[in-house]
């Protein structure tokens, strides 16, 4: 977890608790180190959060707080993100204004930018990894991260491969979402279908210094615009 999502996690288990918390029960709940907690916990108290006790004692939050109304965490403004997008599809012209307006005001916290996009067509339901399908929130990782993802996937036309991408964007549609990347089986710019991925495990390695270079060549030779489908799907 990042450090920005595990402060806010740190805040709302405060948040629920009748009774001191301890850092090590922190440490346990978050699956990171004492020490880290201490640190989190000194970060938060730096930033006038209202967090009281002591280490050996616990940690409780001062009755009364409440988070600013856009402090969500990376998943959240995600989600958000990609929901107000999807209201492009309605036709209702004010709810489209509205959705804009909203939109200009999460990404003033933090924009997803590029990395995540919305066809005019839709999203498809299936991210059950217990169903045989691959996490979306696996691929939307890799791309936030900038972490290379080993994926088997099974073309229309090449069968079953085994390859390793650099993930740059997710594009939903409503048949299917689209990983784009850049395939180092192919050597250059893929877009894969979620529904004929059949295994992708998350890498250690990182392509975080080449990664806005990669998406703007890719948005730069037409990535970013949605075709017709055969363009889109190409593997």
């Amino acid at each position: 977890m990042e450090r920005t999502g595990r402060l806010f996690e740190v805040i709302q288990i405060l948040r629920a608790a009748s009774a001191p918390i301890r850092a090590e029960d922190l440490a346990e709940k978050l699956e990171v180190s004492k020490r880290t907690i201490y640190r989190d916990i000194a970060a938060l108290q730096g930033m006038r959060t209202p967090i009281e006790g002591e280490a050996g004692i616990g940690y409780m939050l001062r009755k009364g707080y409440d988070l600013p109304p856009l402090n969500f965490d990376e998943e959240e403004l995600e989600a958000l993100y990609v929901g107000l997008s999807l209201l492009m599809r309605t036709g209702d012209g004010a709810l489209q204004e509205a959705a804009i307006r909203v939109c200009r005001k999460v990404m003033e916290c933090r924009s997803p930018g590029d990395r995540l996009q919305v066809a005019p067509w839709g999203g498809p339901p299936q991210d059950d990894p217990e169903q045989g399908c691959v996490s979306k929130g696996l691929l939307r990782q890799a791309v936030r991260e900038s972490r290379k993802l080993q994926l088997t996937y099974l073309g229309p036309d090449s069968g079953e491969t085994r390859r390793v991408l650099r993930p740059l964007a997710l594009i939903y549609n409503v048949e299917t979402t689209l990983l784009a990347a850049w395939c180092e089986l192919r050597g250059g710019f893929r877009h894969f279908r979620t529904d004929r991925m059949l295994c992708a495990d998350l890498l250690d390695d990182s392509f975080a210094t080449e990664a806005d270079m990669l998406r703007k060549l890719w948005i730069d030779q037409g990535g970013g615009v949605f075709g017709d489908e055969e363009g889109v799907a190409s593997t």
